[in-house]
């Protein structure tokens, strides 16, 4: 029955993954799809292999979310919280997946786990969660924003005597570089969150001890799992990130891409802090989008998005909630 309820539970995790992965795959590419600097076939090829490669960069945000968001819950009733806080995150995932809107998997992902360890009574590391999750989440947008609009100001005043065809035509190339680095520091967030819940689930089963290293099998998995998820596409919330905020041009793009895979890039090394790809590329769009002139960000649809950044972890921690009750219910 243990064995039954890990491979289970493993399987769960992967499925997260893939869903992340067409989830999130907009993060990395939508940029460069709408100003038409790779085509979507092409950019979704680049940003599963690149979402591979990132997996593999390094294992702080697997060790933040695997120890220090929740007490490591045990025996059957652990696995079924992290089953339940999967469920959570999925059932969000595609429930914005559908409305097209960019919310967070992430942040799905860490409102399934507290709601589930609420519902267990598991004790939910409170500092860990503000310090970790709730903190970067106001704090990043706000960094993708002013540090969009900066970036962008510079591309302006630096090309401001360039031939504008020929400054498009070279930030077209140099956005195949930046959709790139984008696309690898999702695969260095994201693959990690579901290898922490992996690593979980193998230390409630006594397969691993607690704070061994991340296995190769749970590496490649994961990455594997979030590769074929982007490869699927996710060309709902495509057009929302590419089209809906703002027209973008190939060095806007750039300049959006470029802020937030070097946020993703400095959290991820630095602060080992599991933050939102969604939150930083959407704020970053928007900053960059903010220098033509505000008014060309189109508010309406950063304030639904926005709306849905802050739903999403109270949301996926009630269903998640709701899903250990009817887990309890049946074993």
């Amino acid at each position: 029955m243990d064995t039954f309820a890990l491979v289970v539970t493993i399987g769960v995790a992967l499925f997260f993954t893939y869903t992340n992965g067409f989830h999130d795959s907009a993060n990395a590419i939508a940029t460069s799809v709408s100003t038409r600097a790779l085509t979507p076939r092409a950019a979704l090829a680049m940003a599963a292999v690149m979402n591979l490669a990132g997996a593999f960069l390094g294992s702080g945000v697997a060790k933040t979310v695997s120890e220090g968001l929740i007490e490591t819950p045990e025996g059957s009733k652990g696995m079924g919280i992290l089953f339940a806080a999967l469920v959570g995150a999925i059932a969000w995932n595609l429930i914005t997946w559908y409305f097209g809107l960019p919310s967070s998997s992430s942040h799905a992902l860490f409102g399934g786990m507290v709601g589930a360890a609420l519902a267990g009574g598991t004790t939910v590391y409170w500092h860990g969660v503000v310090d970790k999750i709730v903190i970067p989440m106001f704090v990043s947008p706000v960094v993708g924003l002013l540090a969009g609009y900066l970036v962008m100001t510079a591309i302006l005043w630096i090309f401001r005597r360039a031939n504008p065809h020929k400054a498009k035509r070279g930030f077209r190339i140099a956005q195949t570089v930046s959709a790139a680095g984008m696309a690898l520091g999702h695969g260095l967030q994201d693959a990690q969150k579901t290898m922490g819940i992996v690593v979980m689930a193998l230390v409630i089963a006594d397969v691993e001890d607690y704070g061994d290293p991340i296995p190769v099998w749970v590496k490649v998995a994961c990455a594997l799992m979030l590769s074929l998820g982007t490869y699927a596409g996710g060309w709902r919330i495509m057009r929302t990130l590419g089209r809906k905020i703002i027209e973008l041009d190939p060095p806007q793009g750039f300049a959006a891409e470029t802020t937030g895979a070097s946020i993703m890039f400095t959290t991820s090394f630095l602060f080992h802090a599991p933050i939102s790809t969604t939150h930083v590329i959407t704020s970053s769009i928007m900053g960059v989008g903010a220098t033509k002139r505000v008014n060309a960000v189109r508010w309406g649809v950063a304030k639904n998005i926005v709306l849905g950044w802050f739903i999403t972890m109270p949301a996926a921690a009630v269903v998640a909630a709701v899903c250990y009750g009817l887990v309890h219910l049946v074993s």
